[in-house]
């Protein structure tokens, strides 16, 4: 080997060495400098596309609680609902993506990017709805271009259903999507943006037992958004199970006999305080905002001048009328004052100082006792002796038989009513109280204010020896495994305050109001079944002298008296009791007793059309 010549190729095979090392370096450095690019700098984005690769978590809703009557009729259901919703982390083009939706919807763009913007406010990887309870064939539409809508995601929610339209939508109330105010109020803390909750009724009285417990998919998809796998369910689990103590039968035979009157109709068992009808009319369909109701439909409830949104039974305060004589009595004869054989001459009108207080009946109804006044309603007996005994004594019996305050139904669910006495007015108008405010008020009329569940528990509790019982419609609270949750039981609110034989006198009076020749309730008669009760007339407006003589159909419809109707069936074994008010009905015996009528047949089981009211025992109208 030549020595010299190795000696000379070792710097050249050096400078080889360190070029190859340099460029060992540099790729090394750019794998490097790559590797941070991908690891730091683009670190949110290459993040994003792995999730959006591989995991896609969507919530499984919850379905409400179903609602079924005393006797396991199912009233209150759910039916599978389809939403079209978009997972924002996943939508590139929000821009395309609803112009491409619209189409596909015949839907306006403008409301999709409205719903866009609030899906904005939910959480990330929470689901924005863009359309709710859409039709199979717009999912379907929607499925088949799929390719194009990467991001939108079909959901299926359960919506509430009602079997029976509109029947018991007061009672049962409505739902209403949760606020961003109420999501931040801590009050929901298990809620997310989107779901539904109960807004009035039932649904809001009964939200933590009818709200089930969402559940939640895990699913693998490629990075278009298509499913490759499920990874992982949990079932959603429903509300519990809610049973009334309404009778369907009831509730709907009282909603027919209302029609298209303006009303309310409450009926309670006399023995527990059970609600086993509790009706008002004009309704509105609780299925409109269990899918979301719309701005036009909202606004057309809004404005409709006979307020289908009230719930008359429970926040309808009215003047009671002649109903109010049950209360007149017992206040009179637990005086002492008054004996059942007290006696006065009705010539049709009464003197107060220089004002003449008249009779419903023109030409008065001659002498009159106890159970004359009661049956025939004459309001000359009930002035007179309303001055005998005064406005307190009036008062506390009102308040003894359940009025003046609310009944305790439902918690914050109802009004409750105005009962005046003479410190009353002299806390509210600093003025003392009146003897012509007296006999006003002796006849329901005045200051006096009740609801009709109000006159349902004080007639049940004439009915029943003087208990006055919570009304309740919630029977019990089950599991879906049957495990009873919640149970209620009868509860006496107040009971003793008045004399068995005084109860006695009064309920003979009010048997004669419908069983006896001259008595102004003879509408209400059911075959077999013996009822008593009282019809009730009380102005709305003050009426002329001119104004007495006209017909009803002359007098504007909302200048003409409301309609009141009190009963309870069998009258020698009391089980059921009704108040029934019927708005600008004119007279009770005509408008409010058929209702009252109705319910009892329905309740009895009796077939009222083939066997009308006898003529020949029609009495008069009051």
């Amino acid at each position: 080997m030549n020595l010299r010549s190795s000696w000379v190729d070792l710097p050249r095979l050096k400078n080889r060495f360190t070029v190859l090392t340099l460029a060992v370096l540099v790729v090394f450095a750019v794998l490097l400098l790559r590797l941070w690019f991908l690891q730091v700098i683009s670190n949110d984005r290459y993040r994003e596309l792995s999730e959006k690769n591989r995991i896609r978590y969507l919530p499984v809703a919850a379905p409400r609680g179903p609602v079924y009557d005393r006797n396991g009729l199912l009233l209150i259901d759910n039916r599978p609902g389809f939403t079209i919703a978009a997972l924002r982390q996943e939508v590139e083009d929000s821009t395309l993506m609803l112009d491409q939706l619209s189409r596909y919807l015949g839907t306006d763009r403008a409301i999709l990017a409205d719903n866009w913007q609030k899906g904005k406010k939910l959480p990330r990887y929470s689901p924005a709805p863009l359309a709710v309870d859409v039709g199979r064939d717009i999912v379907e539409q929607v499925q088949e271009n799929a390719i194009d809508l990467p991001g939108v995601v079909t959901l299926v929610k359960p919506v509430r259903s009602y079997p029976y339209g509109d029947m018991g939508a007061h009672l049962f109330g409505y739902l209403g999507e949760i606020t961003e105010k109420e999501l931040r109020s801590g009050d929901y803390n298990d809620y997310r943006g989107g779901e539904f909750v109960g807004r009035s009724g039932l649904e809001q009285y009964l939200e933590s037992s009818l709200r089930g417990i969402e559940g939640e998919r895990l699913l693998e998809v490629d990075v278009k958004g298509k499913e490759l796998r499920t990874l992982k369910t949990l079932e959603a689990r429903p509300g519990k199970k809610v049973f009334l103590t309404l009778n369907a039968a009831l509730q709907k035979a009282a909603e027919e006999a209302l029609g298209d009157q303006s009303g309310a109709a409450v009926a309670l068992d006399v023995r527990t305080g059970e609600v086993l009808c509790l009706a008002n009319r004009p309704s509105y369909d609780p299925s409109f905002f269990a899918r979301g109701i719309r701005d036009d439909e909202w606004l057309d409830l809004l404005q409709n001048r006979r307020h289908p949104l009230q719930n008359r039974a429970l926040k309808g305060q009215y003047p009671p009328g002649s109903t109010f004589k049950l209360v007149t009595v017992m206040a009179a004869l637990r005086s002492g004052l008054v004996s059942p054989d007290h006696t006065v001459h009705c010539n049709g009108k009464f003197t107060v100082g220089n004002r003449d207080f008249r009779c419903w009946k023109k030409n008065g109804h001659g002498d009159v006792d106890l159970k004359k006044a009661v049956r025939e309603s004459c309001d000359v007996w009930f002035y007179e002796v309303s001055l005998q005994i005064g406005i307190d004594r009036i008062a506390d019996a009102a308040r003894d038989l359940g009025l003046g305050r609310a009944t305790g139904y439902l918690a914050d669910d109802e009004k409750g009513g105005l009962i005046p006495d003479q410190a009353w007015k002299k806390k509210r108008f600093k003025d003392r109280w009146y003897d012509g405010e007296t006999v006003i008020a002796a006849i329901g009329q005045g200051y006096v204010l009740v609801t009709p569940i109000q006159l349902a528990v004080m007639t049940a509790a004439v009915a029943n020896g003087g208990k006055v019982m919570r009304p309740y419609v919630v029977e019990r609270v089950e599991d879906f495994d049957g495990n009873l949750l919640l149970r209620h039981e009868p509860e006496t609110v107040r009971s003793g305050t008045f004399a068995e034989k005084d109860l006695r006198v009064l309920r003979d009076g009010l048997d004669a109001v419908v069983n006896e020749p001259h008595g102004t309730g003879w509408l209400a008669r059911v075959p077999g079944v013996r009822v008593a009760g009282k019809t009730g007339t009380a102005q709305v407006v003050r009426q002329s002298e001119e104004d007495l003589d006209l017909k009803d159909e002359e007098i504007a419809y909302e200048h003409r008296d409301h309609a009141l109707f009190v009963a309870y069936a069998p009258a020698e074994a009391p089980e059921i009791a009704v108040a029934v008010v019927v708005e600008h009905g004119s007279h009770g015996s005509t408008a409010a007793a058929p209702v009252a009528r109705a319910i009892f047949a329905a309740y009895f089981q009796k077939d009222i059309l083939s066997e009308p009211v006898d003529a020949d025992a029609i009495g008069e109208n009051e």
